[in-house]
């Protein structure tokens, strides 16, 4: 969804702005924490603003998932299909297998796969003969 043209998304620092402010550039942001990727996720505004950030990394374009308190690697689809449960996990605390804790980088498992739609994950360095062979 595309923002409305008044508002202004800082690549910068992941802040919201609205322009229609006058020297709204001086002033304090919308919502501080509204597009920008975080690593360790505590709070549900933290992985919204993760998700609106999006599944790949910069620089590198490197495809990113989800960790979550058990461990299951989740994909941002699984995750945005799901968001109502994960975002009751995160507020609740609870270990029920959608509370996400973490984004992180597939460097390397060629194997790794979402554990809620069976999605593969590209490794940023991985071995892809699979789909090369899958290709062919």
């Amino acid at each position: 969804m595309a923002l409305p043209s008044h508002l202004f998304c800082s690549e910068s620092n992941g802040a919201l702005y609205d322009t229609r402010a006058a020297e709204w550039s001086h002033k304090a942001p919308l919502r501080a924490v509204y597009c920008r990727t975080y690593a360790c996720i505590k709070t549900a505004a933290e992985l919204k603003a993760t998700l609106r950030a999006g599944a790949y990394a910069w620089p590198g374009a490197y495809q990113m998932y989800f960790v979550t308190s058990d461990g299951a690697a989740l994909s941002f689809e699984s995750v945005r299909a799901e968001l109502r449960a994960v975002l009751a996990s995160i507020s609740s605390g609870t270990n029920d297998g959608w509370r996400v804790v973490a984004c992180q980088i597939n460097y390397e498992d060629s194997d790794l796969a979402c554990d809620h739609s069976g999605e593969r994950i590209p490794a940023a360095y991985g071995d892809d003969s699979s789909e090369e062979s899958d290709n062919a």
